[in-house]
């Protein structure tokens, strides 16, 4: 069950219906920084594994969790960084790994559990929400 609003993207769906919401979501990126954000268990790394098949990453997509950062290529020569900051503690971890150079590579950064660092972006960035709603899941463009 696919339901778009007017104003902003939004979009009920269930997870057999995830390959066709990344596509609307990728539609909807507009900036090259995203955020990604949601409770535990919501989908947003598999929603990103879909969005990164999208965008013809020719690499192996996994879970950025432990090494915080992972790099993709893709078919045309792209490179796209996929970030999941949930085991940062502190703002100083984030200076460690690089963060602000990454985000300011001028390539596709795309961060799970964004919210974190949202009011120490320098850039404009793109903001999706997905919460859980029993079986479903709504995915929202908030920015």
């Amino acid at each position: 069950m696919l339901i778009f609003s007017d104003t902003n993207m939004k979009i009920k769906f269930q997870l057999n219906q995830l390959s066709a919401v990344s596509d609307d979501v990728k539609k909807n990126i507009n900036k090259n920084i995203v955020l990604i954000s949601g409770e535990m268990g919501a989908g947003k790394t598999t929603l990103i594994k879909e969005i990164l098949k999208s965008m013809n990453v020719i690499d192996n997509v996994s879970s950025p969790t432990f090494s915080i950062i992972n790099e993709y290529n893709t078919s045309k020569g792209d490179l796209i960084y996929h970030m999941d900051l949930y085991r940062i503690k502190s703002m100083n971890e984030l200076d460690s790994i690089g963060l602000h150079e990454y985000l300011q590579s001028g390539n596709m950064c795309i961060l799970e559990w964004g919210e974190m660092i949202e009011s120490i972006i320098e850039s404009e960035f793109n903001k999706f929400v997905i919460t859980k709603e029993d079986e479903l899941r709504i995915i929202e463009k908030i920015k």
